[in-house]
Order: C-alpha cells, then sequence, then structure tokens
C-alpha cells in the first residue's frame, strides 16, 4: 500500500498546481469584469460561463470522461488507446459542431460577433476538456496541470491587456478565454502526442456504444450536481428575496474550504480507484482509504469548525452575522459530499456510472423537496438542512451499495464515534460563546491531531528534514 499511497500523494500535489492557481487568477481578475464590463455584459459573461457548465456535458453526452477511464486500462496497449482516442474525437468534433451552429442561432439578441465568439469559446473549451482528460488517461498529470497553469496565466493577462487597457468589454473577455484556451489545447495536443493517436481506420460503432454507454449516465449526475449547488439559492432567492440568499451565499464561503481541498484529491483519487479494481487485493486496499481519508476529513472539519468564530469575525461584514448559525450544518454537509465523492470514485472505478447518475438524481430531488417544503418554515435553514440530508443520503447510499461489488468494511463504531464529535463541536459552534470557542479551538486540535496521528508524524518529519538540509546549506 506504501507505494499506491506514494503515487497517489504525488499525483495529488501535481494536480493540485493545476486546480488552485486558476482559482487564485478567477480571485485577481474578478475586479477587471466587475469593474470594466457593464451590468448587462457581465450578466451575459456570468450566463455563458453558467451554460458551459450545464449544457457541454449534455452537448457531448460526457464522452470526454470515458477517455480517462477507458485509456487507464488500455494504455500500455497503443493500437486499443488509439481505438479510444481516435472513436472520442470522431465523436466530440462533429457534435460539438452541430451542437454550436444551433446555438449561434438561437442567441438571436446578440451581435453577430458576439455570438461567434460564444461559439468558438464554446468549442475549443469542448475540445481542450477532451484532450485535458486523454492525456489523464495516459498518467500526463503534470501536462494535465501545465495547461492548466498556461490557461490561468495567458487569460488573466490578456484580460489585462484587451479589458482593462483596450476597454475591449465583452468581446474582449470573450476573445481572451477563447485564445487561452486555444494555447493550452495546443500545448496538449502537441506535448501530448494526441494526433499520433488518431487513425480514422480505427472508427468503431462498437467501441462509441461502449463509450457511450459509460458516459451518458454521468450527464445526469453532471446535472443533478448542479441542482444540487443551485436549488437552495433558487428556492431562497424566490421565496425570501435577495437579501436571504446573499445571507446563505456567505454562510457557505468557509464550509466550502472542506470541499475545494477535497476536489483535488478527487481528481488523483479516481486514477488510483481504477488502477487498484484490477488488482486482487482491492476490497483491502478501498477499506484501507476510505479509513484513511474519513480520519483526515474529519480532522479537517475539526480544525475549520473550531476556526469558523475567528474567521467569520475576519474575512465576513458583520452586516451578515445571520449566516454564521448556517454553518455548523453546512460543514456536516461539505462533509459528506467529500465522503460521497470519495466513493464515487470507486464506482467510477468499477464502471458503475449509471448507479452513480441515478442515485445523484434522486439526492438532488431528495435537496429540492427538503427546500420547497421547508423554506416557508425555517426560512434558510432549509437551504443548510437540505444539503445535509441530500448528501448524507448519497454517502449512505453509496458506502452500501458498493459493498454489492467491493467487500468494503466500515468500522461502524468509529464512524459514530468521529461524527459525535463533529456534532458536540458544531452544537458550540452555533451556541458562540467566548468559554465554549476555546473549548471547541482545544478539542478541534486535540482531536485532529489523535485521530491523524500517523500524518502529523510523517508531516513533521519532513518538516525537520527540510530544516536540517537547509542549515547544512
Amino acid at each position: 500500500m506504501a507505494g499506491r499511497e506514494k503515487n497517489l500523494a504525488k499525483n495529488t500535489f501535481i494536480i493540485s498546481l493545476g486546480t488552485v492557481l486558476p482559482k487564485f487568477t478567477s480571485f485577481i481578475t474578478l475586479p477587471i469584469l466587475t469593474g470594466r464590463l457593464t451590468t448587462a455584459e457581465y450578466g451575459t459573461y456570468d450566463l455563458i460561463t453558467t451554460l458551459v457548465s450545464l449544457f457541454l456535458p449534455m452537448v457531448t453526452l460526457q464522452i470526454q470522461s470515458a477517455a480517462f477511464r477507458f485509456l487507464i486500462d488500455r494504455r500500455d496497449n497503443k493500437e486499443e488507446a488509439d481505438r479510444v482516442v481516435t472513436n472520442i474525437v470522431a465523436f466530440v468534433v462533429p457534435v460539438s459542431i452541430a451542437a454550436l451552429l444551433v446555438l449561434y442561432f438561437v442567441l438571436q439578441n446578440l451581435s453577430p460577433g458576439i455570438r461567434l465568439l460564444i461559439c468558438l469559446y464554446f468549442f475549443v473549451d469542448i475540445l481542450q476538456k477532451a484532450a485535458q482528460q486523454i492525456v489523464r488517461g495516459f498518467s500526463n498529470n503534470k501536462l494535465y496541470s501545465t495547461s492548466a497553469i498556461v490557461h490561468s496565466l495567458l487569460n488573466m493577462i490578456l484580460l489585462v491587456l484587451l479589458v482593462s487597457v483596450e476597454d475591449g468589454g465583452l468581446a474582449g473577455v470573450l476573445f481572451s478565454a477563447t485564445l487561452s484556451l486555444l494555447a493550452a489545447l495546443i500545448l496538449l495536443v502537441i506535448r501530448g502526442g494526441i494526433l499520433k493517436h488518431i487513425h480514422f481506420s480505427l472508427i468503431s460503432g462498437a467501441l462509441l456504444k461502449e463509450l457511450l454507454g459509460y458516459s451518458w449516465p454521468l450527464v445526469p449526475n453532471s446535472l443533478s450536481l448542479w441542482v444540487l449547488r443551485v436549488s437552495d439559492r433558487l428556492v431562497i432567492t424566490f421565496f425570501l428575496g435577495v437579501e436571504a440568499n446573499a445571507m446563505y451565499s456567505v454562510a457557505n464561503k468557509i464550509p466550502s474550504l472542506l470541499n475545494t481541498l477535497q476536489s483535488t484529491f478527487s481528481f488523483a483519487w479516481q486514477e488510483n480507484a481504477s488502477l487498484a479494481a484490477k488488482d486482487d487485493d482491492s476490497s483491502e486496499y478501498y477499506t484501507y482509504m476510505f479509513d484513511e481519508i474519513f480520519r483526515i476529513l474529519t480532522g479537517m472539519a475539526a480544525l475549520l469548525i473550531a476556526a469558523t468564530p475567528f474567521l467569520f469575525w475576519l474575512l465576513i461584514n458583520s452586516k451578515y452575522s445571520g449566516a454564521y448559525n448556517q454553518m455548523p450544518i453546512l460543514f456536516m454537509g461539505m462533509l459528506f459530499s467529500c465522503l460521497s465523492s470519495f466513493m464515487g470514485g470507486i464506482y467510477i472505478a468499477h464502471k458503475k456510472t449509471k448507479s452513480v447518475g441515478l442515485m445523484t438524481v434522486v439526492a438532488a430531488g431528495i435537496n429540492l423537496l427538503i427546500d420547497l417544503l421547508l423554506v416557508n418554515r425555517i426560512g434558510i435553514y432549509a437551504g443548510s438542512v437540505s444539503t445535509l440530508v441530500a448528501y448524507l443520503f448519497l454517502t449512505i447510499e453509496r458506502m452500501v451499495g458498493a459493498t454489492r461489488f467491493e467487500e468494503i468494511h466500515y468500522n461502524i463504531k468509529r464512524i459514530v464515534l468521529y461524527l459525535a464529535v463533529l456534532c458536540l463541536m458544531c452544537v458550540l459552534c452555533w451556541i458562540n460563546t467566548l468559554p465554549g470557542n476555546i473549548v471547541n479551538a482545544v478539542i478541534g486540535i486535540v482531536y485532529a491531531c489523535a485521530i491523524n496521528r500517523r500524518v502529523v508524524k510523517s508531516t513533521v518529519q519532513m518538516l525537520i528534514e527540510a530544516l536540517n538540509r537547509l542549515h547544512k546549506r
């Protein structure tokens, strides 16, 4: 297991470089977008980015996800790998062109130039995402992260030049986004050697059917995850107004840090889980990894809960004080969101995408139903409660469901004990008194370090070794 752990840690670090920087640059460029674009232009841009995340999975049937999963099994067989790449490209390109032609004529309210830029942006984005998944399938995670870094840095530079300096407006934003994506795509194609894998003589209806059979259930999964993230805000806005939605949005800021940290790990975990699925000791490995990840996530959650009173005072304006009491509930919701994502990696490893998609749809339905039933009774608490219940359902269902194809063993007593400690901390956080916050801080630090002794010990040893090397120099 040591080799697998080392590989997982390495991939997590490499991928994190390609996920953290884009988030940082998007934060830096936000003042440019809000300051230089008119309200109508910014609204149009926000709509475009929403359409990308919502409708592109529908256009491509998520077949780029099949590139990653199928290439993992075929990366050592050049002809089979070539067949996968060829069939994915042969599907994505014509389908995307057809869909974007329709989109061009649908966007009648915009000028022809803006419509053309939007369609070009969509097209390059589709190809770039497909290329990213192909290089990930070949385990070239360094190139994956490098392309993301090139995209984010170039986009930031172009935004400064075309929007801030030249005052290019929405057209400048779209041109910056398209050109930076194109640069990342070219890098992926050239450095990843993607073109040498494309041979149109290898187009196969049977293989394409197999690829789509894997990928299409991920479309409702993607849309349902979007519903899980957005439905709370839509319902709260409709019934309680934009001010209440602002409170709920602020309440999510600190708890969502847990999900942000987990999302980087998920990329690397999907590869490790898929590779382990073929091994004889896969059940033991999944059991071991669940235990480790559960310890790490609950430890991180404990530290964040303990730090919440200070972080809220430091980062959030006092006029949003009504958001504070939502956070303890949302922390538990985000914990279960991370756990369900981890278990989803095991389903992906076994190509159980239909189960993943179906249960995510059910969870989204539960989330929306609770929102509608409770919003007029308990206000914005409906959003936090529905998030917690939906992700708790999804986690339990995936944990139980995974035992049908893997002999994963869960230490239920330990799980209940760890969750009980977190619930106690959430209650103390919610009460929000100085003595309670001090007690919570002590509990959080001691608890996180105690259950992650091995990780803490390894980290301290690494720091000592690094300091010793610096001292010798």
